[in-house]
């Protein structure tokens, strides 16, 4: 692993732990985070070892989403002709895009642990993790509305599935912040947790046990579920029957028959 500016990364026990690393700025997005996180997260798709990753905020926020100081940024390169200023956004709208695109991509299951603000693009960043859990008192805004602009990273396409389209739209347009118990009440969250401290260690347990399972079943498994969300039943039925006519001839198939037939814990290969 590298030294990254914007991000702490450990890997222990089978498990990534990656960090937001700026505190002292709420964990605000600057142009490190945007870069680092695609090294990152290729890191972790290339690394056997990896199996799960616990995605974090150093300090009391999660993250108070993109750094306003890169948005200036932006601004300011932007000249007078109005079409050359619309490619060079939309290049770097795209450029942003494909660093949580990363996240979403990503072949392990990524478990966001939430506390304090989580806002704007933070929303967009935990829109692209499997599972997300928050301490009770988490705020959830999805700012963007209030800037006089869309949430163009992720949030409008990756949301609805989560908390259904409904109940986007009024957090969309309304720019609404709610807490942890709501955001659980409303499926953004699975679960949460008294304070930081019980939270990450109920997100590690978690992680713990899906590392400890078969990473060819985990890996199926969560390929079959992002290729449903853009395809019809009978395209997933004929597709898991393609995959897994390879897949179950996996050694990991009869460990864990074995395993399960001795009541003893299989111990899979990376």
């Amino acid at each position: 692993m590298s030294d990254y500016q914007a991000f702490r990364v450990d890997l222990a026990d089978k498990i990534a732990h990656v960090q937001i690393n700026c505190p002292e700025k709420v964990n605000a997005m600057n142009a490190d985070f945007w870069r680092e996180i695609i090294d990152i997260f290729d890191w972790i798709d290339d690394t056997d070892a990896v199996r799960v990753v616990v995605l974090s905020g150093v300090g009391k926020h999660f993250s108070s989403g993109i750094d306003l100081m890169l948005l200036a940024s932006v601004g300011a390169q932007l000249g007078k002709d109005v079409g050359r200023n619309a490619n060079a956004l939309r290049r770097k709208i795209l450029e942003l895009q494909a660093s949580f695109n990363a996240v979403d991509n990503c072949r392990k299951p990524v478990l966001a642990a939430i506390q304090g603000y989580c806002l704007g693009g933070a929303i967009d960043l935990i829109s692209a993790c499997d599972m997300r859990y928050a301490t009770a008192d988490a705020q959830f805004s999805i700012k963007e509305i209030d800037m006089g602009m869309a949430a163009d990273v992720g949030t409008l396409q990756r949301l609805p599935r989560i908390i259904g389209d409904g109940m986007m739209r009024e957090l969309a347009f309304t720019g609404r912040t709610i807490d942890g118990e709501e955001a659980a009440r409303i499926g953004l969250v699975n679960r949460t947790y008294a304070d930081q401290e019980a939270l990450l260690a109920g997100v590690m347990q978690l992680a713990g046990e899906i590392a400890a399972k078969s990473p060819i079943a985990i890996r199926g498994t969560k390929e079959m579920i992002r290729y449903m969300r853009d395809h019809r039943v009978d395209d997933g039925l004929e597709y898991i029957a393609t995959w897994n006519a390879a897949m179950l001839q996996s050694e990991d198939l009869r460990l864990a028959m074995a395993a399960h037939m001795t009541k003893q814990k299989p111990e899979f290969a990376d």
